[in-house]
């Protein structure tokens, strides 16, 4: 296969997949629908002009006819007064008149066929375009109802488009909530241990960091000797024994001296 003949190929398939994402089996149906309305307008249109052929071809007869009957009153008359010429003259002309008038009588049964034939043909059109209709609105409101169950089923699934692109909205803006809390329970652990300087904060001078040092040694002691007085209460035996371990030694190193 040529490069060509694949480009061609890759082409038709994109567009005919294109084609079918566009395509909206409701608006085909519609646009179908209204061909066939004007299709049954057409042959509407059809059967008012053989219908007003025929009219127009039966006015004629009576015409005719009206003339045919005329000449023979004349000749009638013409063979009263004695003139046969006249008379056989009028005969002459109603005999072609005659013939005008069968010829019109054989066009005017023509075209009453061929009306009653597009009257017919418009009444079977007439209704197809009404079934169609009926099984066209059946079948755009079944596939509304089935669009929209998709829709509602895609969304429950998250599997659509939409509630992908929002479920990953949301996986993005609880990374980032994440992140942030994260970050400033670090910033806060740092500022606390006193490895960063708040520098929001009012800078110290050297007597208030002397006297937060003070602070913090005296409570330190308090709460040594809070510990020291607990031990005390409930070990009474632990004390003695310290102090007696430390006069012994003291005592051996008065002999040794």
């Amino acid at each position: 296969m040529s490069v060509f003949q694949r480009l061609s190929m890759i082409f038709k398939s994109k567009a005919n997949r294109a084609l079918d994402a566009a395509e909206d089996p409701r608006e085909t149906l519609d646009y179908s629908y209204q061909k066939q309305l004007e299709l049954l307008q057409k042959v509407r249109r059809g059967v008012a002009d053989v219908a007003t052929s025929r009219k127009r071809v039966e006015l004629q007869i009576q015409q005719l006819e009206q003339q045919s009957n005329k000449l023979e009153t004349q000749s009638r008359a013409a063979l009263t007064q004695g003139r046969e010429d006249l008379a056989r003259e009028a005969l002459t002309r109603r005999s072609g008149l005659a013939q005008q008038i069968d010829g019109l009588r054989e066009q005017h049964a023509n075209l009453q066929g061929e009306e009653q034939k597009l009257t017919m043909a418009a009444q079977r059109l007439q209704t197809k375009v009404d079934s169609f209709r009926t099984r066209k609105e059946t079948i755009k409101a079944n596939y509304t109802a089935a669009q929209a169950q998709t829709q509602i089923s895609e969304a429950f699934s998250g599997i659509s488009e939409e509630m992908g692109d929002v479920g990953m909205a949301v996986q993005r803006a609880e990374d980032k909530t994440a992140e942030m809390q994260a970050r400033a329970g670090a910033v806060d652990e740092l500022l606390a241990s006193g490895a960063l300087d708040d520098v929001t904060g009012t800078a110290k001078d050297d007597i208030q960091s002397e006297l937060d040092r003070m602070a913090s040694t005296t409570g330190v002691e308090a709460e040594l000797e809070r510990m020291k007085s607990e031990l005390g209460q409930g070990g009474g035996g632990s004390t003695p024994q310290i102090e007696g371990g430390n006069g012994a030694g003291n005592t051996g190193n008065r002999e040794g001296s």
